[in-house]
């Protein structure tokens, strides 16, 4: 019987959902991935926001996604987004030093987490609760610190491009 809990279970269900989608985002069409990113970035962030961090001795996560990989990830998305791919980040540090707005890839973004999400699946994959807990309690970490903003900013971005209509007038 497993001492994991029904949000670590979920959390682990929603990485492997995202990255899924990301690996086939050149099978479906931008409007349906934007939409499908659109459902399952909140529930992620749900999700991890509710994860404990409680460190069980082991704090990093190996990466297991090489630079191949998230190219592919990566090129994939940024062709099926086309010209939609870019938007200004309005909450990047260096944007209180400048004077031009800061372009920002959706691409990049869901990339970054795709490589966060992939490592942690393949670490928690066949692996013993004792691990499973270790990783999960370093993703939450990690979380805090640093993916739970590139998620949001994904968020908001793939937001305003689900609504905006842009995807329906453009034809793919």
């Amino acid at each position: 019987m497993s001492n994991l809990t029904p949000n670590e279970l979920a959390f682990i269900a929603l990485c492997n959902e995202f990255c899924a989608a990301a690996e086939h985002a050149a099978e479906s069409t931008p409007a349906e991935f934007v939409a499908a990113m659109t459902r399952i970035l909140p529930r992620i962030y749900i999700s991890a926001a509710d994860l404990n961090c409680e460190s069980f001795g082991h704090d990093y996560i190996d990466p297991s996604m090489d630079e191949d990989q998230y190219e592919v990830i990566r090129s994939g998305i940024a062709a099926l987004l086309g010209a939609h791919d870019t938007y200004l980040e309005v909450f990047e540090e260096d944007m209180k030093f400048s004077d031009t707005p800061i372009a920002a890839s959706i691409a990049e973004g869901l990339a970054d987490l795709t490589q966060v999400f992939y490592n942690f699946v393949e670490v928690v994959r066949d692996a013993p609760d004792e691990l499973i807990k270790s990783a999960v309690a370093a993703v939450a970490e990690d979380f805090r610190n640093y993916w739970s903003r590139i998620l949001c900013n994904q968020l908001r971005a793939l937001n305003a491009l689900n609504y905006s209509g842009a995807l329906e007038e453009d034809e793919y």
